[in-house]
């Protein structure tokens, strides 16, 4: 993941199911404000061979593991709603 200097992702709160949605807001509003969306995209995405490696270390514990992955598919619905929005917005810019 690269966060750079201007992104600082926020802790996983599993109680919040509308989470994704307002970090993928936050990263939307970054978009509209002109920040390249191939950037932002990096600084959402978890890559998977990054999340594979570190799920095949033997020192982990299995609840260092499952939170892991639960990181990896909170960071992929994020990036899921931030791509909507941003195809939604091109749409609308099209059909103006």
């Amino acid at each position: 993941m690269n966060l750079g200097t201007h992104h600082t992702p926020r802790p996983i709160d599993d109680g919040d199911p509308l989470a994704p949605q307002r970090e993928a807001a936050m990263f939307y509003g970054l978009f509209l404000r002109g920040h390249a969306a191939e950037d932002l995209r990096r600084d959402i995405e978890l890559p998977k061979d990054l999340v594979d490696k570190m799920l095949q270390r033997k020192p982990y514990e299995d609840s260092f593991k499952d939170s892991i992955e639960r990181v990896y598919q909170y960071r992929r619905k994020v990036l899921a709603i931030f791509d909507e929005l941003v195809t939604n917005q091109k749409t609308r810019l099209r059909l103006q």
